[in-house]
């Protein structure tokens, strides 16, 4: 039998969010999310295709429950900088410690080396969680459709948009996609990788892309490694990539991102 990876995660966020509150209690974290802050504008950015055709949200990320590690000890800052300068039109920083090795110190130390916005990657099943991305900076937060009810969506999408985040809310079925255009998701993320299994087929986005509503942009991500592969995408009319694994195993993050612009 197959390892659910999906499942194993939530078990142990659940957990991982219980010690958080006795450290600092929610009511405390809600307060300091109130704290007005000067959020980047993320949906904004992914809105149209940026100059060289294409919108490409660049990832910081340590490692994967699939494929262990993938680049362990980088200085987060500096991998913000260089995706910037290669021409990024946003980020993504995964926070998660067991599996995926981040932190929120990763966030923030990318966050603070950059002026392009910059979304918190985690598995976010409680507004406790919410709260936090708000204080400590993030412009935007993912929102995984597979492991949210439906009240829990329409509630996050409504917090997020009164703390002044933008959500990408990820797919990567027909349902997913039905229960986050009910909640009312724009930001629509289509994940190649079944995250039960940790199979990818870039695919799905492609076979996706025409359930997309005129007033919802979408966001391929997963398992996109080559200029082709995102030429293919395109041509389903999609403009936004979220590559994270291919970028942290290039020797030159900053070429190779703008190789998969073709910029070079």
């Amino acid at each position: 039998m197959q390892t659910d990876f999906l499942t194993k995660i939530v078990k142990h966020k659940k957990e991982e969010i219980a010690a958080a509150k006795r450290n600092l209690p929610e009511n405390l974290v809600r307060d300091k999310a109130a704290v007005p802050q000067k959020r980047r504008m993320f949906f904004k950015k992914l809105e149209e295709p940026g100059p060289s055709g294409i919108n490409i949200i660049a990832e910081i990320k340590r490692a994967s429950p699939s494929k262990g590690e993938i680049r362990r000890d980088i200085n987060p800052g500096i991998y913000a900088s260089e995706y910037e300068r290669g021409g990024a039109a946003a980020l993504s920083v995964l926070t998660d410690r067991l599996y995926f090795k981040g932190s929120i110190k990763d966030f923030k130390a990318a966050r603070q080396a950059v002026t392009i916005p910059v979304l918190r990657k985690d598995f976010l099943i409680s507004t406790y969680q919410i709260y936090e991305s708000a204080m400590i900076g993030a412009d935007a937060v993912l929102l995984i459709a597979r492991i949210l009810s439906r009240e829990q969506m329409h509630g996050y999408l409504s917090l997020c948009n009164e703390l002044k985040m933008d959500a990408l809310v990820e797919i990567n079925t027909k349902e997913d996609f039905e229960a986050a255009t009910n909640a009312g998701a724009r930001l629509i993320g289509i994940n190649n990788r079944d995250l039960s299994i940790f199979k990818t087929d870039i695919n799905t986005t492609i076979n996706m892309a025409s359930l997309l509503k005129p007033d919802q942009v979408a966001v391929a991500a997963s398992g996109i490694r080559t200029r082709e592969d995102i030429e293919k995408i395109q041509k389903a009319g999609i403009w936004n990539f979220l590559i994270g694994e291919s970028l942290m195993r290039a020797s030159n993050p900053r070429d190779f991102l703008m190789s998969l612009m073709g910029k070079c």
